[in-house]
């Protein structure tokens, strides 16, 4: 029997659809967070943040509306981009697997491929 992980996932995102096809097909057992409808807390973005052993920065769709309009060439501390994303989920990029202590951002599904084995 294979560990749950979990997904945080957004039904408008295909890249987000795959990873969960890429699941399914792989017969894990997963747990589907739509964290635009139930937003994630501070301290559950920063342990994912911790899991992907990425900065902030690294995690945020810089290309989206929301970011370009008040944050893009503003120096802003991580703290300030973790509020960012907690504030606008939607800058927040995916999808997101973690499976225990380990996650990987699924672009390209490769990556979540790895943290699975």
């Amino acid at each position: 029997m294979k560990t749950k992980v979990k997904v945080y996932h957004n039904p408008r995102c295909g890249k987000s659809r795959d990873c969960l096809v890429f699941l399914d097909n792989a017969k894990y057992e997963f747990e589907i967070i739509k964290y635009l409808e139930n937003p994630i807390s501070k301290e559950e973005l920063t342990s994912i943040l911790s899991k992907l052993k990425i900065k902030p920065i690294e995690l945020v769709r810089v290309k989206e509306k929301i970011w370009i309009e008040n944050y893009k060439n503003k120096s802003l501390s991580n703290n300030e981009i973790i509020d960012a994303m907690i504030n606008n989920p939607i800058l927040i990029e995916r999808p997101i697997v973690v499976n225990g202590d380990k996650a990987a951002i699924g672009r390209p599904l490769k990556k979540i491929q790895e943290i699975l084995s």
